[in-house]
């Protein structure tokens, strides 16, 4: 993965590991103690962050970092969209990245790197759920990366003394609705139901 142009550091995106877990946790909880981009209020665990890593890998999606000289900037994911069935397609994506990198295209490269890992996938539909508008860049991030945008929920959340919106983004993954999907749970990695 080539990192972007605004920064001259090396950047690697991997696979996370349980060991990474205390780093994710700490840029989660600026997220959720700062932000609006997580509606949780207060911040998991570790041990909880390992049980979501566990659920992640459960469904044969990708949990990646990227690390920076060292250090990990910033995470994503993907998890189901919806429980039941009939949204088996269809998968959300999340990314995080601390805010002492903030602004050096690591959220770029993570959500590419999502992007091409589900594409090798199953799924067909890519979500994105994104609050307050985007105010964040969230919104235009996606929307360079092939998301389109489909819809807002007025008022959903309530968090820092205000309510909040969130904005529903799509974006195709491989052939999308273009045929009738593989069965999922023959992924690559799942074994047959």
């Amino acid at each position: 993965m080539s990192p972007s142009s605004a920064t001259s550091d090396t950047l690697h995106v991997r696979d996370a590991t349980e060991a990474d877990l205390p780093a994710i946790q700490v840029i989660y909880a600026h997220h959720v103690l700062n932000g609006v981009a997580s509606f949780e209020e207060t911040p998991p665990s570790v041990d909880d962050l390992r049980s979501r890593l566990a659920s992640v890998r459960s469904h044969h999606l990708p949990y990646m970092v990227a690390e920076l000289d060292g250090a990990i900037a910033g995470y994503c994911y993907a998890t189901p969209y919806r429980p039941r069935a009939a949204y088996r397609n269809t998968i959300e994506d999340s990314i995080y990245v601390s805010d002492a990198y903030r602004g050096r295209g690591i959220g770029r490269v993570l959500l590419q790197a999502l992007i091409e890992r589900c594409e090798s996938g199953p799924w067909r539909q890519m979500v994105a759920v994104i609050a307050d508008g985007g105010s964040g860049g969230s919104l235009s991030l996606h929307a360079q990366l092939g998301f389109e945008l489909t819809g807002t929920l007025k008022a959903v959340g309530y968090k820092h003394g205000r309510w909040l919106d969130t904005t529903l983004m799509q974006r195709t993954l491989g052939r999308g609705a273009s045929a009738a999907p593989d069965d999922v749970s023959n992924a690559p990695g799942q074994p047959p139901r």
